[in-house]
């Protein structure tokens, strides 16, 4: 999919020596479609990278798509530069009054807090309920996730003994979704997170279709309103060093951290670690919009 981002957005350099498919704003201009609009809220510390990862996985549909950041007015980042912030991100009331054709809600290092503790959590429901009318499809990833269920349907979350951080094998629970088009019976995806959601109550809730789970990582997919909402438990959009990175970090922080499950090759933290989640990461974010944004969003929002 071609994807018309800022001209000086760093992750473009990235994405261009990918040869993921890039389309200035003079090039967009002259195609006479109506393209799909995409707002990525992005709660990660590093926003950077996670604009990488993500964009990433939306540049490969032949659509064209325009992408917006919305950052937290109500949350000061301490690790992404004011003037990085400025240029190319804007906050809610800036945005509310406008429609959106798919939206991203990324995931936060604030799993530990309950969810009221979170200093941004009062902005984030106004969010979530804004989506609910103003944006076709919700994607929400990890604690994302975990807070879409707990605002929109009361699921709450727990504790783990340990920290769930590794790379899992999952299953196809439900093939009549066609978020799960393509997918093989059994796939791998990383999960890094010290909570998780009781799948029973998953399961149980009327309006949330469980899609995929691991045996060992939980609920892992989930969709509700017919896809209007999703939810991911994990980071199918990390890249394959993202997991060792954050080992490294909690090391040298002092934390009594294990080594991610089944991802550093004979669990040896100094080999390089292969992707194994990277097709369905693609066919994921690509069913996505074909299916939920796409086909189900209105050529003129009224």
């Amino acid at each position: 999919m071609p994807i018309k981002i800022p001209k000086l957005l760093p992750a473009r350099e990235i994405l261009e020596k990918e040869s993921i498919f890039i389309m200035d704003e003079v090039r967009a201009n002259t195609q006479d479609i109506r393209p799909l609009n995409i707002i990525i809220l992005n709660l990660m510390p590093e926003k950077e990278k996670t604009e990488a990862q993500v964009l990433r996985l939306l540049g490969n549909t032949p659509l064209q798509v325009n992408i917006s950041f919305l950052q937290m007015a109500t949350h000061q980042s301490k690790t992404t530069s004011q003037f990085h912030l400025d240029q190319f991100y804007t906050t809610f009331p800036n945005i509310k009054h406008r429609k959106f054709d798919g939206m991203i809600i990324t995931g936060a290092p604030v799993e530990m807090l309950p969810f009221e503790s979170v200093d941004y959590w009062e902005e984030l429901t106004e969010i979530m309920t804004w989506s609910t009318t103003n944006v076709t499809s919700t994607l929400h990833i990890c604690w994302g996730a975990q807070a879409a269920l707990y605002h929109h349907f009361g699921i709450g979350k727990f504790e783990l003994p340990r920290k769930c951080s590794g790379v899992f094998s999952h299953i196809v629970h439900d093939r009549s979704e066609k978020l799960l088009r393509g997918f093989d019976d059994e796939f791998y995806a990383p999960h890094s997170r010290y909570t998780d959601v009781d799948q029973d109550k998953i399961t149980q809730h009327p309006d949330i279709k469980l899609l995929s789970y691991s045996k060992d990582a939980g609920p892992f997919i989930m969709s509700a309103g017919g896809g209007k909402q999703i939810m991911i438990t994990g980071h199918l959009e990390y890249d394959a060093s993202t997991l060792g990175e954050e080992y490294n970090r909690d090391r040298q922080r002092g934390l009594d951290i294990h080594l991610p499950e089944s991802y550093f090759p004979n669990n040896d933290p100094n080999r390089q670690p292969l992707n194994r989640w990277r097709s369905h990461a693609h066919l994921l974010f690509s069913n996505w919009l074909n299916y939920y944004v796409y086909q189900e969003t209105p050529y003129v929002w009224e």
